[in-house]
């Protein structure tokens, strides 16, 4: 089965973003298995809360990456 895991942070995509990105992984899928992976293609998308991550042992933020912080 195959499967994605996207993380982001906490409300940078929209609905309509996710529902891109699930297609497009799925269609990906298919275009590298073959048409038989669709039912069994799973992707999950996943919101992080904002400094809940980090890479190369430093917690990253929306303002870190340059992004505007959420409202709250």
């Amino acid at each position: 089965m195959p499967f994605a895991n996207y993380k982001f942070p906490e409300g940078i995509l929209d609905h309509a973003r996710k529902e891109e990105l699930i297609h497009r992984t799925t269609a990906l899928f298919v275009e590298y298995f073959g048409e038989g992976v669709r039912p069994y293609s799973m992707v999950l998308v996943e919101e992080v809360a904002d400094g809940g991550w980090g890479r190369a042992d430093e917690t990253l933020t929306l303002e870190k990456m340059g992004l505007p912080p959420r409202a709250k």
